[in-house]
C-alpha cells in the first residue's frame, strides 16, 4: 500500500504528457527539453572523466573542482563569496536540492510560503517533509507578486518561504522591488528562504535576475539552488547545486546523503569545465531563446490565443478560455488528437485554480526547441480547428 505522506500527490504531469506525445507522434511543446545539447567541449570533457577512470563515488559533497568552479560562478556574476569546502554542494539536479532542502529544513507542521502556480515537485515534497503549504499566487495576466498576500500568508508556524524566478511556470522575473518585499518579510519573521534560480541565466531584454541572497541581511537566510541543466542544456545530466550559509548547506548534506548520497561523478568536472570556460553559452542560449519566444508567441496569437509574453524561461503562458474550453486539462488532452502538439494544463500548478487570477484555463507551452519545429507546432495548430 502507498505510504500516507505519498497519498493525493498524482504522478509528474511532464511524464503524463510526453508519453502522451511520443503515442500520439505529436509535437512536444509541453516538457522542457531542449532539441540540441550544450557546448561540446563540455561532452568531450565528460567524454574523457568516463575514459580516465572517473567512474566510482564521488565525495558526498560534490568533487573539489565542481564546488570551487560553483563558488567562482557566485563570485563572477553576484559578487557572493562561498567557502567551497562548506557552502557548495552538489545535487542530482535541482529536483534533488528542493527535496533535500525541504526534508532537511522542515519539520512536520511547518508551514512553507511558496510562490503558486508551482513547479510540481514543491507540492510532493512539502508533503512528504510533513509540511503545510501557503500558496501566495502570481495572478494572470500579469503575475506579480502582491506584498499584502504574501504578508497575510506567514503566520506563526511559518517556517521557510519557497521562491522561484525567474519563475515556472510563467516567465515571471521578480522585481527589485519585489525582491526586497521577500527579504523584508523573511528578516520581520526570521525566516530561512530557499531559491530555486534555475532559469538565472535565461532572462530578455529589458529583466535581469537578481539573486535573494545578494540583498542586504539574506545572505545568512538563503539557500540557492541551481543547476547545469537549464542554462547549458545539459537537462538529462541531472548536475545541480546548493549554496549558502554552512548551516542551510548543511542541512541539505545531511538529507541528500540518504537520498543519492551522490551521482554523476563523470559528468561533475565537465559541469565545472562549462562553468568556469563556457560562461558565454548561456548568454548566447537566452538570445536564441528570445527569438523562439518571439516566434511561438506570435504564433499563438494567430490562433486566438491571449498570450502573456514571458520575461524569462523556456515557457509562456496561454489563456485557451478564448477558444470556449472550460479549462486547460481538457484543451490539452484534445490536442494531439486536433492537431498533434502536446502542451502542459498549468492547472495542475495551482491549488486552487478556480481562485480569481488562478489557472484553470492556463496552458504552458515550451519554446526550448529549435525553431523548426515550433514552425511545424504552429503549422499544426493553425491548420487545426481549435475551438471547443
Amino acid at each position: 500500500m502507498l505510504a500516507s505522506r505519498l497519498q493525493g500527490i498524482p504522478p509528474t504531469i511532464f511524464s503524463e504528457m510526453s508519453a502522451l506525445a511520443a503515442r500520439t507522434q505529436s509535437v512536444n511543446l509541453g516538457q522542457g527539453f531542449p532539441d540540441v545539447d550544450g557546448p561540446p567541449a563540455v561532452i568531450a570533457r565528460a567524454v574523457a572523466a568516463l575514459e580516465g577512470g572517473d567512474n566510482q563515488y564521488a565525495p558526498g559533497l560534490g568533487i573539489p573542482a565542481l564546488r570551487q568552479a560553483v563558488a567562482r560562478h557566485q563570485r563572477r556574476h553576484y559578487g557572493l563569496e562561498l567557502d567551497p569546502d562548506s557552502q557548495v554542494v552538489v545535487t542530482t539536479g535541482c529536483t534533488e536540492g528542493i527535496a533535500a532542502a525541504l526534508l532537511g529544513l522542515v519539520d512536520p507542521g511547518d508551514e512553507v510560503v511558496v510562490l503558486e502556480p508551482y513547479y510540481d515537485s514543491y507540492v510532493a515534497m512539502i508533503q512528504m517533509a510533513g509540511g503545510v503549504r501557503r500558496p501566495v499566487t502570481l495572478r494572470a495576466p500579469d503575475y506579480r507578486l502582491d506584498p499584502g498576500e504574501l504578508r497575510a500568508a506567514v503566520t506563526p508556524r511559518t517556517r521557510l518561504m519557497l521562491i522561484n524566478s525567474p519563475h515556472n511556470p510563467t516567465g515571471t522575473v521578480l522585481t527589485p522591488e519585489e525582491l526586497a518585499v521577500i527579504a523584508e518579510v523573511a528578516i520581520e519573521h526570521d525566516l530561512v528562504v530557499v531559491t530555486d534560480e534555475v532559469y538565472e541565466h535565461l532572462t530578455f531584454t529589458g529583466h535581469r535576475h537578481v539573486p535573494l541572497a545578494t540583498l542586504p541581511g539574506m545572505f545568512e537566510r538563503t539557500l540557492t539552488l541551481s543547476s547545469a541543466g537549464k542554462s547549458w542544456s545539459f537537462t538529462g545530466w541531472k548536475v545541480g547545486w546548493a549554496t549558502g550559509p554552512a548551516e542551510l548547506v548543511g542541512a541539505v548534506l545531511a538529507a541528500k546523503q540518504w537520498l543519492t548520497f551522490t551521482s554523476g561523478s563523470p559528468l561533475q568536472p565537465a559541469v565545472a569545465l562549462a562553468l568556469d570556460e563556457e560562461g558565454d553559452f548561456p548568454t548566447r542560449l537566452a538570445g536564441q531563446l528570445e527569438e523562439r519566444r518571439d516566434l511561438l508567441c506570435a504564433g499563438l496569437t494567430r490562433v486566438g490565443l491571449d498570450v502573456r509574453v514571458p520575461e524569462g524561461t523556456y515557457f509562456a503562458t496561454a489563456d485557451v478560455s478564448t477558444l470556449g474550453w472550460k479549462d486547460g486539462l481538457s484543451f490539452c488532452l484534445a490536442l494531439p488528437e486536433r492537431a498533434g502538439v502536446v502542451a502542459i494544463p498549468s492547472q495542475v500548478f495551482y491549488d486552487d485554480p478556480d481562485s480569481p487570477g488562478a489557472g484553470r484555463h492556463l496552458v504552458r507551452w515550451a519554446f526550448c526547441k529549435e525553431p523548426d519545429l515550433i514552425a511545424e507546432g504552429l503549422r499544426r495548430l493553425e491548420s487545426a480547428d481549435l475551438t471547443a
